[in-house]
């Protein structure tokens, strides 16, 4: 019975079933194959409104929804051009770090795309970089935030792998600081890697005439420059929790955005809200019943089962993580980032504890393929949004975003066997 209901299940996953629904039914059918009373879904549901953390995924949300619909991505572009564009490579560096800065505090990759990319895309054409070169550059730095406080992901995986009361403990604070460094490779080897395509071109290595002065840029800036000072300071800081850092980012973007700027009107906030809390209600639905199916494969030794299978034919960590990459790349290519987590986690966080992983450095590896996800072909959701946005073939984007991938695939390897990067931080 057990094996026709998960094929029954399998079938209705592909043809469009929910994905909380297939969830909740695999739960319902594993307690119901046990024996076990299935009232014990409805309790393990319950426990996620005990996690504190849960308070940050709504506000850093509407956050993120704000700051979307306001004029920041613009006067975001101006100061970081004003500040780095001089330097050689400059424009390219300040793509990276804008493109980071956004989706970190939106949370949302393709936002970065459509925003963002709307500006980046022409000025690194005027700056002296190639049509297919700035194409690429932009396709793949929409996801360049997903490693960085307040970035909804991480605080996801936290969550998720809290409810499983594993031996080591962790804070979100810890992995927002375990993903600093790991941002920072990203970002340096792609810096390096466009100063080395375009050595000897001189038009890209002096600098560019500012139509706009770090001044000018500063004064349109200062009223958001406070926001990463205060929040994330205070984050990585210990000086308050990750809920109040959110209550915090979400109070003030309201008094910048809709008070002073008035860049969002009073009458749009409902519109806003709604559209932030029915991405938010996806999200806990899905992770209100996992927390029951987590529930149902810890009770049925279901990642033991399986870390005894793959140790039959992997002995070695190193392979064990090669092993994982791959999966979680073709993944990333193949489902949301919030599916992705709630799916994988439960099943590969006890494994990899037991090659001798740590839960914090697992989760910047599988944010760190997730993010490369994104753009991997065929089918990868920021190639398609990328295509739409610029109006090009999408077999363009893919010839134009393969050299970046190639780049963070060597960030990847990185970061996933030098856990100093993700952990180093951590023992200071």
């Amino acid at each position: 019975m057990a094996a026709l209901g998960s094929l029954i299940l399998g079938l209705l996953a592909l043809v469009g079933l929910p994905l909380f629904v297939v969830i909740l039914a695999a739960a319902l059918l594993g307690f119901y194959v046990a024996e076990v009373p299935v009232t014990v879904i409805a309790i393990e549901m319950y426990r996620i409104v005990e996690t504190p953390m849960l308070l940050a995924l709504p506000l850093f949300t509407f956050s993120g929804y704000l700051l979307a619909e306001c004029g920041l991505s613009s006067r975001l572009v101006r100061l970081t051009d004003a500040l780095l564009g001089w330097l050689p490579g400059g424009l390219a560096l300040v793509a990276f770090i804008t493109c980071a800065f956004f989706t970190a505090f939106t949370g949302a990759s393709g936002v970065t795309i459509v925003a963002i990319g709307a500006l980046l895309y022409p000025a690194l054409q005027e700056g002296g970089y190639s049509e297919k070169f700035s194409l690429g550059l932009v396709t793949t730095s929409g996801s360049l935030g997903l490693l960085l406080a307040p970035s909804l992901p991480l605080i996801l995986y936290g969550v998720l792998v809290q409810q499983m009361n594993l031996s080591i403990s962790f804070s979100i604070q810890d992995l927002f600081i375990a993903g600093l460094l790991p941002a920072l490779l990203m970002i340096s080897l792609l810096t390096a890697f466009t100063l080395w395509v375009h050595r000897g071109r001189t038009s890209l290595m002096a600098g560019r005439k500012k139509s706009v002065k770090v001044s000018q840029a500063l004064w349109a800036m200062r009223w958001e420059i406070p926001l990463p000072i205060v929040v994330l300071g205070g984050i990585y800081s210990g000086f308050f929790a990750v809920s109040e850092a959110a209550a915090i980012t979400a109070a003030y973007v309201i008094l910048v955005e809709v008070v002073i700027h008035q860049e969002i009107k009073l009458r749009q906030l409902p519109e806003i809200t709604r559209n932030a809390m029915t991405m938010v209600g996806g999200i806990l639905l899905i992770l209100a019943v996992s927390l029951a199916f987590t529930n149902f494969l810890i009770d049925a030794e279901i990642p033991q089962k399986l870390f005894e299978q793959v140790r039959f034919w992997v002995s070695s960590p190193i392979t064990f993580l090669l092993l994982l990459n791959i999966i979680l790349l073709i993944l990333g290519a193949l489902l949301d980032i919030y599916s992705a987590l709630i799916i994988m986690i439960p099943l590969i966080v006890p494994m990899a504890m037991q090659f001798g992983i740590h839960p914090v450095h697992l989760g910047i590896i599988f944010l760190a393929n997730m993010q490369i996800g994104y753009f991997t072909p065929p089918v990868g959701m920021n190639l398609f949004i990328a295509s739409y946005r610029f109006e090009k073939p999408i077999v363009e984007i893919y010839r134009a975003t393969l050299p970046f991938m190639l780049v963070l695939m060597l960030a990847l390897l990185l970061i996933t066997y030098l856990p100093i990067l993700s952990l180093g931080l951590l023992e200071t």
